[in-house]
This record gives structure tokens, sequence and C-alpha cells, in this order.
């Protein structure tokens, strides 16, 4: 790696770690953290499990918004998932009962079914009013052993590991992009939103609006060591944005606020928000909310 700039040097982005999140299911409500652990895969216990139809394949928001109405926590060695109308769910962080192949988007992956209690607990709250192939739900968790890899198109061709997560291992926002989205979406009669509608890993303050896209490596003194992240590749949104993570109702409200300034060149005009990241350095760091973040700004973004 090349020298970096002084500490003062204008062609350093000075910025710090304002929230920090994690999504244990994909594609369920989000956990909001003080601190989280650093893995090669991006912070611990994110997209450590999925939920998957009875063929194996992945399911969403996409399908089946209701799942943004449920509510992951961590008590004492367990997950626990809790949903409106339902007995909460609890699951040993360490449980797993057999072996199974899963599906999500390109990548067939080995996984480990989380049993019928949970099945039966995801099937009858999501699966009533669901379209008939997604009536009967399974929970499954990621196999540790198992390396899914980013893209190599974006990676420049390093290795980077991610879990369930679409395609990368960390997503970062900041709270000036969100706060220029609101502008417009108020400006527009509509009111605003909250980083929940864009699931980041790590938001980012004191910085412009999209500075998170215009940055490369970027670090963090994270007690012990130096973590090292890389924004890869912007984050194209789907209709999940426009899903209210508190009524589960959709709109077209962010996506037609995004459309008129987000039509991203750098993915031939998809509309995107946030920068997907990868961890190049730092496993079993721990990250924390008002950390300094030092990156050096790309110039060919």
């Amino acid at each position: 790696m090349s020298s970096s700039p002084a500490p003062d040097s204008p062609s350093r982005l000075q910025a710090r770690i304002e929230g920090l999140w994690v999504y244990p299911v994909k594609s369920c409500a989000g956990v909001s953290l003080t601190e989280a652990e650093l893995t090669p895969a991006g912070l611990a216990w994110d997209r450590a499990w999925m939920v998957v139809d009875d063929e194996g394949e992945f399911v969403s928001q996409r399908e089946l918004p209701r799942m943004a109405l449920i509510q992951p926590s961590f008590r004492l060695g367990q997950l626990v998932l809790r949903a409106p109308g339902m007995l909460a769910l609890h699951l040993s962080l360490e449980a797993a009962e057999w072996p199974v192949k899963v599906r999500v988007w390109d990548d067939v992956v080995q996984a480990w079914d989380m049993g019928d209690v949970a099945a039966q607990w995801f099937s009858d709250f999501l699966g009533a009013d669901a379209p008939a192939g997604l009536r009967r739900l399974r929970l499954v968790r990621f196999d540790p052993e198992v390396r899914r890899l980013s893209s190599r198109r974006w990676t420049a061709d390093r290795e980077a590991q991610v879990q369930f997560a679409d395609g990368f291992g960390v997503l970062v926002t900041s709270s000036a992009s969100l706060e220029e989205l609101n502008r417009r979406l108020q400006s527009a009669g509509q009111p605003p939103v909250d980083q929940r509608r864009f699931r980041p890993n790590i938001v980012l303050g004191g910085v412009e609006a999209h500075d998170e896209d215009r940055i490369g490596i970027w670090r963090v003194e994270a007690g012990g060591g130096q973590a090292l992240l890389d924004n890869v590749k912007p984050c194209a949104r789907c209709p999940i944005p426009d899903v209210d993570p508190d009524s589960a109702q959709s709109s077209t409200s962010v996506g037609d606020a995004l459309r008129a300034y987000r039509q991203d060149p750098r993915l031939d005009g998809a509309l995107t928000f946030g920068m997907n990241a990868i961890v190049l350095e730092g496993d079993g760091l721990v990250l924390r909310v008002g950390q300094a973040v030092q990156a050096d700004w790309r110039f060919d973004a």
C-alpha cells in the first residue's frame, strides 16, 4: 500500500462512525448497536440467518414485506425474534439442526437448517397471506466453514467474504446523504424517512451528502489495531426502501425521489444510495459509535 497523507492533509476525508447496525436475519429488521466486532465478512452476526422457501431459495421483503416487522435482538447467548401477534422465538446463537443447500442470488451454498419450530414460526407469521409458493418457509444459518466471495469484478480481484448479504459484507451510508434525500422528500410533500429504509451497517457522520461515494480505502483506529475497509461498489436500490419498516406498507415516494437525482452512470443508470464495502484488515477488532474515520478521496469515482 502506498504511504498515507499526513493526518491534516486536505486530500483526506475526516469522518466518524455515527451508527452501527446488523441484520441477523436477512431482510428482517435490524439491531442498532453501540459497538460491533469486525470479521472478514463484515460485522459479526450480520445476515448470519436467512429465510428460504421449500426449494431452498431465499426470500426477502421484495416478496414478503411483512419481514420488516420481525424484530431481532440478542439476549444471554440467544437470538430472540419478535413479531406482532406471535410469541417470541428464542434461538441459541450456537444452534443448528441439519445441513442443507440453499440459494442466495446466483450462489448455492451449504447452510444449516434451524429446525421445525423456527420453520413453523416463520411460516405462521409470513405464510398466511403469501403467494402459494411461499407459505412453507424455513430458517437457515450460514455455515461458517463456507467461503462465499463477493464479485471480483468490483473487489479488484481481492477475495472478500460475505455471508447471506446480497453481495458484499458491509453497506455504508451517511447521515448527510439521508438528510439530502429527506430535504427532497419534504419538498415533494412526502414525510421524511430514516436509515432503516436503506439497511446500512455503518453510518458515517461529519461528511457532506454522498461523500461515501467518493472515498476509497478508509481507516478506523479500533483499540488495538487499525481496521481497513474499501468502498468498492455503489449500492443499487430495489423496492425495499419503499417499504415502511413500521407498517410493512409500500409506496413509491423514496424510489421517486431517488430517481430525480441518483441515477448512477457507474451502474448504467440504476438508482443508488450508499456504498458496498469490503473488509481488508481488522478481523476481531471492535468498531464503536464515535470512532474517527479517515479516508483518501477516490478521484476516479
